[in-house]
């Protein structure tokens, strides 16, 4: 696909003009005089001093993407070393599959990581990870994942509860957050009695804010065995984090049965098939807490921000609470309830296109290669700007609009499946998409059955540390439906 329009790069850069809407699909007939965009995140049209992309990742990581990478596969600079930002579809299939051990994640990712998840699933690479992913895979079974159904269902049950008595406005993220906590714990835990979700949930963001934003010193050349301050201010809430995983696994070790068939009973009985290792208490730890916040951050973020959208969109709302209503009937959802109502699933899967759970990975090359018809070299940088990716010009029509019959049946023919990343591809794909994905559609249909939104100040806007988040939440009006 590349070699088709990489002669691009050497075209001037035009001034980007954010197209109409000119038709909808025949799935939402509403016309719209002026169609709703939703907020992006900023863009330099000019090339940043290396002072100056160091802040500005500081600040939002998204900053960094530069405005040529939304309408050109491939960008290549210097900064310290050689990078290419890749948002081409075949390229990213070379570096996420047919290449993958030729581009390991960059260090400057796992040393944002490293303090709360170790070398976890997701820092881990080879071996290291081949066993681990085994280890956990099970767990996310389809028949694993139905059988947690009931507690999804259960806990948007809670949730309409929580929403009837917060006077009419509420702040979604924490909201969703408190809402996939709960379950995440029974798939990881079969509980949560060693938690304190508010104290938890407070450690997470306090950790995004330190150690998971990028250090400046990276930006200047300063070696990695110096310490980074995100790093140290980053203590207290790694401890938190940490004692509260720490204690539910000692407890468990104590009363074992092996029969919860958790992803812990599964880690525990795990054992590498080529060197017989198991699990250390560190390993345990790490991959433990890696879980449980990604097992529900990403959830959360996706069911946020798709309340932000439909509230500005009413029109869609009423569509898919009309879906709701009909296939519900007051009640909350279940998986069964899912295939007759599929305009959840494009709401979500579109919200994940305009607000990714993560907007740029890092890789690094270990030996030369080509992309996109641009010469890679050892030691270069390969940026994954999935954020521009899913708003490229090139890729998608209008995609600064928000429009979820693009996930439809006939909406998704012929799109290429590196085209839209919300959960990785090849073999590092996220092992929980299938999980998330349902727990999102059933909270979310249950939600729209039982309240319609509207907008709320303060406005969000998008701010990657580890993840995109809303900053400073999604605030919405709520009034609930008779």
């Amino acid at each position: 696909m590349c070699a088709k329009y990489v002669h691009l790069i050497l075209q001037p850069v035009r001034r980007e003009i954010l197209p109409n809407r000119s038709s909808i699909s025949a799935l939402w007939s509403y016309p719209l005089a002026s169609p709703f965009i939703p907020v992006g995140a900023p863009i330099h049209r000019r090339r940043l001093t290396r002072i100056e992309s160091g802040l500005a990742a500081r600040r939002n990581v998204l900053e960094i993407i530069p405005a040529i990478s939304y309408r050109q596969p491939i960008v290549t600079g210097e900064m310290l070393q050689r990078w290419h930002m890749l948002a081409d579809p075949a390229g990213l299939r070379q570096v996420l599959l047919d290449k993958l051990t030729n581009y390991p994640k960059s260090e400057i990712m796992r040393r944002m990581l490293r303090p709360a998840i170790g070398n976890s699933l997701f820092n881990a690479d080879g071996a290291d990870w081949k066993w681990q992913r085994q280890t956990v895979a099970p767990v996310f079974t389809h028949r694993n994942v139905l059988a947690l159904a009931p507690a999804m269902t259960a806990t948007a049950r809670r949730a309409c509860r929580r929403l009837t008595t917060c006077n009419g406005r509420a702040e979604f993220v924490s909201e969703m957050l408190t809402t996939t906590f709960d379950v995440i714990c029974d798939v990881a835990l079969s509980g949560h009695e060693h938690f304190d979700g508010a104290t938890f949930s407070k450690a997470i963001t306090q950790y995004f804010r330190t150690a998971g934003r990028a250090s400046l010193l990276d930006f200047l050349g300063v070696p990695d065995w110096f310490p980074r301050p995100g790093k140290l201010l980053a203590a207290a809430s790694v401890r938190t984090m940490h004692g509260m995983v720490g204690a539910a696994i000692e407890a468990r070790r104590k009363s074992t049965t092996g029969h919860a068939d958790d992803l812990l009973d599964h880690m525990l009985a795990a054992t590498d098939p080529e060197t017989g290792r198991q699990m250390t208490p560190e390993d345990l730890v790490n991959n433990m807490q890696f879980f449980i916040v990604a097992g529900h951050e990403t959830t959360a973020l996706a069911i946020s921000w798709a309340l932000y959208l439909l509230a500005n969109v009413p029109e869609y709302q009423d569509e898919a609470r009309d879906q709701a209503q009909r296939q519900l009937n007051g009640r909350a959802a279940e998986p069964e309830d899912l295939a007759a109502m599929p305009i959840f699933q494009q709401i979500l899967e579109e919200a994940m296109r305009l607000y990714p759970p993560v907007g740029l990975l890092a890789r690094t090359a270990l030996g030369e290669d080509e992309l996109c018809g641009r010469s890679v070299k050892p030691s270069d940088i390969v940026f994954l700007p999935i954020w521009a990716l899913h708003r490229h010009e090139l890729l998608w029509k209008r995609p600064a609009e928000f429009d979820p019959a693009r996930f439809s049946a006939s909406g998704c023919l012929g799109r290429d499946k590196y085209q839209y990343l919300p959960f990785g591809a090849g073999p590092r794909i996220c092992v929980g998409a299938s999980f998330a994905m349902m727990q999102a559609q059933i909270i979310l249909s249950t939600l729209i059955q039982r309240f319609r939104f509207s907008p709320s100040l303060p406005a969000p806007h998008p701010v990657m540390m580890m993840t995109v988040r809303p900053e400073p939440g999604v605030f919405l009006q709520i009034e609930p439906i008779e």
